[in-house]
């Protein structure tokens, strides 16, 4: 029955997105509604980037609509959740909010979900030597890693495809656990976003008709905060079936986010070690560096996903090595790719220089 209520969430999310896209596309064509390219822009043309009300639109109506409200009775938080992340995005959209009152929203978002929707980390699974958390740290730490990872998305969806492609690989991973442990409502919840995401893709591919804006990445980084969480909470607490524990939970979860995280921590260090502020917006992401490489957005957009999916293999298959040492291996994994693809640029600079 579940497996039913999976299937037609995600294809009445795809249907309603793919139905709604266009109309979009055409509504803020006519109206002049465009992000138009600056100075850290990727794109040249103006272009509509109202997709996340497309996104938004499918993933609720699917959710409200196949959802099993008898095992998911946090689903209220939930969605109102996701309706203030919605209101903060589209009004971001349309006329930019400070960083001041776009964070206070996420923390508004953050708030309901550790204390209402119990979307809440409990356990450091022995890292550093922590298992059991405090209940005050238990939500203060919660609130830290859902503002993290909404943030990360919003940060990564600079080039055409790129925060959608990640979002549907993590969405995908963790619906397909909550699956396997009999976990309904949040694999309602992962695989209605996929379809939406999907549907929207068709558009977003270079050259891209529309870009999902702040709405659509906040969005898609709130649903994969509370997968995230969900999954190392459930992991942690879950008696059977013993094929789908993980002792290495929280590094899986790092593993599926793997992109959007770890280049949020280099992009903020980095500017932090440059005198600058952390939210100063530059052009010094990952995805960027692809394409000084001289790469097409799609095909840096298929390099990170690329790189992604073997993260994820990865931390699946050595989950043996524990959290910690699985954990340390990603981070150094990640800092040499940075690492080289930032050599390769300075050496293509300089040979530039001497000729």
């Amino acid at each position: 029955m579940h497996m039913y209520a999976i299937i037609l969430g995600f294809i009445t999310a795809f249907t309603l997105t793919y139905t709604i896209i266009p109309a979009i596309i055409r509504v803020a064509r006519e109206r002049r509604i465009y992000d138009r390219p600056n100075e850290r822009s990727s794109h040249l043309e103006p272009t509509p980037s109202l997709g996340g009300i497309g996104i938004f639109a499918g993933t609720i109506c699917a959710i409200v609509l196949w959802t099993p409200l008898e095992t998911f009775g946090v689903l209220q938080y939930i969605l109102a959740a996701f309706v203030l992340i919605f209101l903060i995005g589209v009004m971001d959209d349309l006329l930019p909010l400070s960083p001041t009152k776009k964070f206070s929203g996420q923390l508004l978002v953050a708030i309901i979900l550790a204390y209402k929707a119990n979307v809440s980390i409990t356990s450091f699974y022995g890292l550093f030597g922590i298992y059991e958390l405090p209940e005050l740290t238990s939500f203060a730490l919660s609130i830290v890693v859902i503002i993290a990872i909404i943030n990360s998305f919003n940060l990564i969806d600079g080039i055409d495809g790129l925060a959608g492609s990640i979002g549907l690989l993590a969405c995908v991973s963790w619906g397909a656990w909550f699956l396997a442990v009999d976990s309904a409502g949040l694999a309602v919840v992962a695989f209605s976003l996929s379809g939406a995401i999907t549907a929207f893709m068709k558009y977003n591919f270079s050259p891209a008709k529309i870009f999902m804006g702040d709405t659509g990445s906040m969005l898609i980084g709130t649903v994969c905060a509370i997968l995230a969480i969900s999954f190392i909470e459930m992991n942690h607490h879950i008696q059977t079936p013993p094929d789908y524990i993980f002792q290495a939970a929280p590094a899986i979860a790092v593993g599926i986010l793997i992109l959007p995280l770890y280049d949020t921590v280099r992009v903020f260090v980095q500017r932090v070690v440059r005198g600058r502020s952390p939210f100063s917006p530059d052009k010094t992401h990952i995805h960027h560096l692809l394409l000084d490489l001289g790469m097409s957005h799609m095909k840096a957009t298929f390099v990170l996903l690329a790189v992604n999916v073997f993260f994820i293999i990865g931390v699946v298959v050595f989950n043996s090595f524990g959290t910690a040492m699985l954990l340390s291996i990603e981070l150094v994994l990640m800092f040499l790719f940075t690492y080289f693809l930032q050599r390769i640029l300075q050496k293509r600079d300089r040979d530039h220089l001497a000729a």
